[in-house]
């Protein structure tokens, strides 16, 4: 199959290829053109988007792991604006061009952020969208648009929503402690008795493989995680003990965090190291017969292999 997969250079864009230049042809969408690359390359910006009909001719299914997920916020800069130009207007000129062009399957990373922030109760795809940041509004108005371009075209849309991803020198909060954990400081979280939903990359880069060809997965909505929950005290000593060590974490509760954390100003971060946010991928399991092939601590372990 030809396959056209954009993000190719990021943290999941580049296990994607790794496992599927096996059995595909794969075609790599890179902003500028990069040194040391075995994939065929397209050069197309996802914030001005050219026609794109000629390269896409061929193309069975694009997967569409490319976004806008960090900005650094400066005055006078919109941020909203910033993600809506990229993860919104970009995605659906790209899956607008596709359609036209004949691409059979649209595969979009998009983020549980769409569900919400924290949960009560497990999220599921059926739950009513409630994106509280620009990046999830962001991907949240692109999976509108891409449903609409979907029911008009007939080309199939597979909107994939991850937690956390994590894996081997993941960017982001994962990143940040995994550098925590090879440090192994003695740190105070040890009383975080939370529960969250997270991904390792092998185990959604295999959801990505299985969407391309499954009959069952077309126009639908998969939530995706290990299956598996952890405190943020248990992910840590889990990261910890990958690495070697013993952990050292102090369990301060998590009231006396807060207080601490709001007098520097920094109580969001302790809400979300604190709140729990759990998925419940029962519609993606039957709906695909899927399962995740890594234990949450294999894939822990290979983080730092």
């Amino acid at each position: 199959m030809n396959i056209l997969l954009t993000g190719v250079t990021g943290f999941l864009g580049r296990q994607v290829l790794r496992i599927l230049k096996v059995d595909h042809a794969i075609t790599g969408m890179v902003r500028e053109r990069v040194s040391s690359i075995d994939f065929d390359c397209l050069i197309a910006d996802m914030n001005s988007i050219s026609d794109l009909s000629t390269e896409l001719a061929d193309i069975n299914c694009v997967i569409h792991c490319a976004a806008r997920a960090h900005i650094i916020t400066e005055l006078g800069i919109d941020t909203l604006a910033s993600y809506r130009q990229t993860n919104t207007v970009g995605t659906l000129k790209l899956a607008r061009q596709a359609a036209e062009a004949g691409v059979n399957r649209f595969i979009f990373i998009s983020t549980i952020g769409v569900n919400g922030l924290f949960t009560t109760k497990p999220f599921t795809c059926l739950d009513e969208p409630n994106p509280q940041e620009p990046y999830s509004i962001s991907k949240y108005e692109a999976e509108i648009g891409l449903k609409i371009i979907a029911e008009e075209t007939g080309m199939e849309v597979v909107i994939i929503r991850p937690p956390l991803v994590y894996g081997a020198n993941a960017p982001g909060n994962f990143g940040k402690l995994a550098v925590l954990a090879e440090k192994n400081l003695p740190l105070p979280l040890g009383g975080i008795n939370n529960k969250r939903s997270l991904i390792g990359i092998d185990n959604l880069t295999d959801l990505i493989k299985t969407c391309i060809e499954h009959p069952r997965a077309a126009n639908q909505t998969f939530l995706v995680s290990d299956d598996y929950d952890v405190s943020t005290s248990d992910l840590l000593t889990s990261m910890i003990m990958a690495t070697g060590k013993s952990p050292f974490l102090l369990p301060i509760p998590v009231g006396v965090l807060r207080f601490c954390a709001g007098l520097l100003g920094k109580k969001s971060v302790i809400e979300r190291m604190s709140s729990n946010l759990q998925v419940d991928i029962s519609h993606t399991k039957n709906t695909l017969s899927w399962r995740p092939p890594v234990s949450f601590e294999e894939g822990i372990r290979r983080c730092f292999k």
